[in-house]
């Protein structure tokens, strides 16, 4: 039944822009990697504010549950080149007025909490939706970024001011058929669909074999436990378990400072300016990364957990400040990910290439 489902989708999907809306088990909107300074990649989507609509590009991410875009009212120069949302020109909008701040872990935004309806396909329509209206943005978050705004994809309890998330929204006002969303990261750099994001179901058409899931050990972020972590077969870190986060809004895979920095020594990395960088050329004898996690093996070959960024430099992961791993899109461009709040767990399976 799948194969002729995927024929299908794949028939569909030859005749369609990276833009285009349509059905598998959910409702899917295309998204599109863009690379800039910092060789970061994230999946990028266009939504709607207001009536009449005013369009935004923005990461939909895992690791926090805002909703915000710049305000007409942000003066600071990562404002400056994004599109900024104008109250008075929506006849849909609600001024709430908190002020509200939220810290990232590469800057930090402010401004006041506004409600309008929000579009994120031609036909999914989220009314009365919450965001925040920035007019402070640090220049680290935004100033290079091609992503005008963040869309939180996690649990409520982030939320200490009371803005539902987007999902949350979605489930309550019933535009999903199931509670879940899925997301699938393209690893081809040549294909102008960068990726996509289904809402209310995921595609059996972009992985192969079948879902492997983790319960959610912790309600705020898509929280998951992790058994072991080994380089090139050999248990080397996580040994009596650890925590990770599921996080579509880092690029990398990121983990405790003293752990990272014991991980670049065995895969042979050096640091230069706060990276940790190796010669491609390298790759070819580095050893594989495995995550283990619910009894699964979710094995990363070098050319996966590297980012080329020059014909002979690569980089590859990097250490917060935390206690957790963090499984970023480099993870989540080799592994299909379906992420389910009615059952509380993240969904694994390898993804198509």
């Amino acid at each position: 039944m799948f194969l002729s489902l995927c024929q299908e989708v794949q028939r569909e999907r030859e005749q369609m822009d990276k833009y285009t809306l349509y059905m598998v088990f959910g409702f899917c909107v295309h998204g599109f990697i863009e690379h800039f300074p910092g060789h970061t990649k994230f999946l990028e989507i266009n939504i709607s504010i207001g009536t009449p609509p005013q369009y935004f590009k923005v990461l939909f991410d895992t690791g926090s549950s805002d909703l915000w875009v710049p305000s007409l009212y942000c003066t600071r120069k990562a404002c400056g080149k994004h599109s900024k949302f104008d109250p008075t020109k929506s006849s849909t909008y609600t001024k709430i007025g908190t002020k509200h701040h939220i810290e990232y872990g590469t800057g930090s935004v402010r401004g006041v909490i506004g409600a309008d309806q929000v579009t994120v396909s031609d036909s999914n329509t989220i009314s009365n939706q919450q965001f925040l209206e920035t007019v402070f943005e640090t220049d680290d978050i935004l100033l290079n970024a091609t992503f005008d705004g963040i869309a939180g994809l996690a649990y409520p309890p982030l939320e200490p001011d009371g803005m539902t998330p987007i999902f949350d929204n979605m489930i309550a006002q019933n535009l999903v058929e199931l509670p879940i969303f899925s997301f699938y990261l393209n690893r081809n750099p040549n294909d102008p669909v960068g990726g996509e994001l289904i809402f209310g179901g995921y595609d059996p058409c972009l992985f192969t074999g079948n879902l492997s899931w983790a319960p959610v050990t912790q309600k705020d972020y898509w929280q998951i436990q992790i058994d072991n972590i080994q380089v090139g077969g050999t248990i080397a870190f996580c040994a009596e378990g650890c925590q990770a986060v599921v996080d579509t809004g880092n690029s990398l895979i990121s983990g405790p400072p003293d752990d990272i920095k014991q991980m670049q020594n065995l895969i042979g990395a050096h640091l230069n300016n706060d990276t940790y960088f190796i010669e491609c050329s390298n790759r070819s004898v580095m050893p594989d990364i495995t995550f283990t996690i619910n009894g699964i093996p979710y094995p990363l070959i070098p050319e996966a957990y590297t980012l080329v960024v020059s014909p002979v430099s690569c980089f590859d992961m990097n250490s917060p400040n935390g206690s957790f791993w963090i499984l970023g899109d480099v993870f989540l461009r080799a592994y299909y990910s379906v992420f389910d709040r009615g059952n509380d767990r993240v969904g694994f399976a390898p993804a198509v290439p």
